[in-house]
């Protein structure tokens, strides 16, 4: 799989087309190379290079003191990076799957996001949670939670989703050099994604949305992997001539909400897609920023679509029912457009 990317820089570096997973591997390795301070500590990070072999190479780079295999304890390994981050270091931690952030929740909510505060200024938690989320990959409902709302409702939390390699390595890297704890959420099934990606060094700032498709008729937000959802969707939907603008936050907080509002408002209508549980969701938060602000000019009711309120099937055709697709996306964007 490969989509096009409407923000590559033109930066004068060499242009290659890389998976995602190659693209993360670069930030990291770059990063490490760049700040000695910089470590990676996680179940099965070193010799495995994790279950999903992006982190492979990086022991025999930087050693088994800079990429360290701990116990299985994610409590313990996210208490290790706090502390770590605290007393001079930047530490990644990596978390296997992202169902695994409740087990680590005290430390990321309760001490990562407030020491600063509770320090009156005067600590700081430079650390990055490296997490995944999605479903479909046939692991149940114990490893394929998308878990990102709950920490984006913490302040002292920045909370990532890249959609494509470059996003990939450009927001990592603004991750590590932050000043402040991020957790990082990369969709499990998209490591194999290709895009564009310049060799070198470059960032992408927080807080800024990416329209990753120009349209008019209808504006679809959407999130990690439902960027891919989207596009499908606007290819569809170009075809029996609607045309939809596609949106992509890259970071739940902090929340580029100018750029969703301007594209509700060229628009007149508007769909919020995220992978994420709908009640109590990121498309929830999302749509009350567009509601309230882009009222006047909307010509119908914000729409959202988000996971469905069951636990993660592990059955193949039970599991692939509860995300949205792109024939589901075309449906309600066809209902929206009064084109049903």
């Amino acid at each position: 799989m490969s989509m096009p990317n409407t923000t590559v820089a033109q930066t004068g570096q060499e242009v290659r087309v890389i998976t995602m997973g190659q693209a993360i591997r670069e930030a990291l390795a770059e990063e490490m190379r760049r700040d000695p301070r910089v470590f990676i500590m996680g179940e099965d990070v070193a010799e495995a290079g994790t279950p999903f072999k992006v982190l492979s190479g990086l022991v025999e780079e930087f050693g088994t003191a800079r990429v360290i295999d701990t116990p299985i304890s994610e409590a313990g390994i996210t208490g290790l990076g706090v502390g770590g981050a605290m007393t001079g270091m930047r530490p990644i931690v990596d978390i296997m799957f992202g169902d695994f952030l409740t087990l680590a929740l005290d430390q990321i909510v309760n001490q990562a996001a407030k020491v600063h505060y509770m320090s009156g200024g005067k600590l700081k938690v430079p650390l990055v949670v490296r997490t995944t989320l999605g479903a479909t990959r046939r692991t149940a409902a114990q490893h394929s939670q998308s878990l990102h709302a709950w920490v984006s409702h913490v302040p002292g939390l920045k909370v990532v989703l890249p959609s494509t390699p470059y996003d990939a390595k450009g927001l990592l890297k603004t991750a590590i050099r932050d000043e402040n704890p991020v957790v990082y959420f990369e969709d499990k099934m998209m490591y194999q994604l290709k895009g564009p990606v310049p060799e070198g060094d470059y960032s992408i700032p927080f807080g800024v949305a990416d329209v990753k498709r120009e349209g008019t008729d209808i504006t679809i937000v959407a999130t990690s992997s439902m960027v891919q959802i989207a596009l499908d969707a606007a290819d569809k939907l170009a075809t029996i001539g609607i045309s939809a603008e596609v949106v992509d936050p890259r970071t739940t907080f902090p929340l580029d909400k100018e750029t969703l509002i301007a594209s509700a408002k060229k628009t007149s209508r508007a769909l919020v897609i995220d992978e994420g549980y709908e009640r109590y969701g990121v498309t929830a938060e999302m749509a009350a920023v567009i509601a309230d602000g882009a009222f006047y000019y909307l010509d119908a009711p914000v729409k959202r679509m988000g996971a469905m309120d069951v636990p993660v099937p592990f059955s193949p055709v039970l599991e692939d029912l509860t995300v949205p697709t792109a024939n589901s996306v075309l449906e309600v964007a066809k209902t929206l457009c009064g084109r049903a």
